[in-house]
């Protein structure tokens, strides 16, 4: 990059030619600007390609000369705390991490620190800024009480590939749930759209007409007199999905006091995302990650063992 006058120039090399010019700024600017901000700036005539505006989607060339408006970054700071995260894998481009239940993913009303971005900012200089501001490198969420495996994106290209994963399903995701009473078809399928309560806008409900598609895979594992092992696969991501359509089989995940009602031994819903396998943003390459059953939900198996 060089510098002239109120402009940053850059040089098209060989290995960037035909990206998008909003990703190729996005990789340069990631500490400065969101892909999103990039986008305003070149419709807005800020940013030139050999002299000239173009767009967004423009496929940049070799040799070319792509000059940029300097302009401060409207940002929020958001707090690194030193709150110890356990990471699975940690590259150039993303980092895997084993989200512990009670953790909330990123600041949000009534939430505004001590969240899974406020840990990550403490070990690593940047994240993403491709989404929300006060959600770095967030590319899905867990909700708060479901723990688990969960990637993160480190540059705004890692983040724009991995979104796009998420978006067409071909991200591999596969949790274990312990729910209320015993399911007697070994696997099955659920396929009900779901939405937004109307009085209650934190609950999802299944809505046969004006619901989101969502589909969900399950297949038993372990059978007990008054609950049941059950691996999920889901096919679409909507919030809450697992757990409302769970609830709406007749079996609740134990512990969801939302969907469900308390259980002893168990102090939040007995939900964790136990795999994910994805196409690595910089390599192209299959790669998998799990994490094994954490230890509240191993001791709720052992109560249900000795329960008749």
């Amino acid at each position: 990059m060089t510098t002239r006058g109120r402009f940053d120039e850059f040089i098209v090399d060989e290995a960037e030619s035909q990206l998008r010019l909003d990703v190729f700024l996005a990789a340069k600017l990631s500490d400065r600007h969101s892909r999103a901000q990039l986008q305003k700036m070149i419709r807005s005539g800020g940013v030139l390609v050999e002299g000239k505006t173009v767009t967004p989607h423009y496929a940049v060339k070799a040799g070319e000369s792509i000059s940029v408006e300097k302009l401060e970054r409207p940002r929020v700071d958001l707090p690194a705390e030193a709150i110890p995260i356990e990471i699975l894998h940690e590259d150039e481009a993303l980092i895997v991490v084993n989200k512990p239940a009670g953790m909330v993913v990123h600041p949000a009303h009534g939430n505004p620190n001590h969240t899974l971005v406020n840990a990550l900012l403490f070990h690593v200089r940047n994240l993403s800024h491709e989404g929300d501001k006060v959600r770095p490198g967030i590319v899905h969420r867990l909700d708060k009480d479901t723990s688990g495996v969960m990637v993160v994106a480190k540059t705004d290209i890692a983040h724009s590939k991995l979104a796009k994963q998420f978006k067409d399903h071909s991200i591999e995701r596969v949790y274990h749930a312990i729910v209320r009473g015993v399911i007697q078809h070994d696997e099955g399928v659920i396929e009900e759209p779901v939405g937004r309560a109307f009085l209650n806008r934190k609950k999802v409900i299944v809505k046969p007409s004006g619901g989101k598609d969502a589909v969900t895979y399950f297949k038993v594992k372990q059978r007990f007199s008054r609950g049941t092992l059950v691996e999920i696969r889901p096919q679409t991501g909507r919030t809450h999905q697992i757990r409302v359509h769970l609830a709406h089989l007749g079996h609740p995940v134990l512990g969801d006091t939302l969907y469900g009602i308390p259980f002893p031994s168990i102090q939040r819903q007995a939900l964790h995302a136990s795999f994910l396998g994805f196409e690595h943003p910089d390599h192209g390459k299959r790669v998998s990650f799990s994490s094994e059953l954490p230890r509240d939900m191993k001791e709720l198996l052992s109560f249900l063992e000795t329960r008749p």
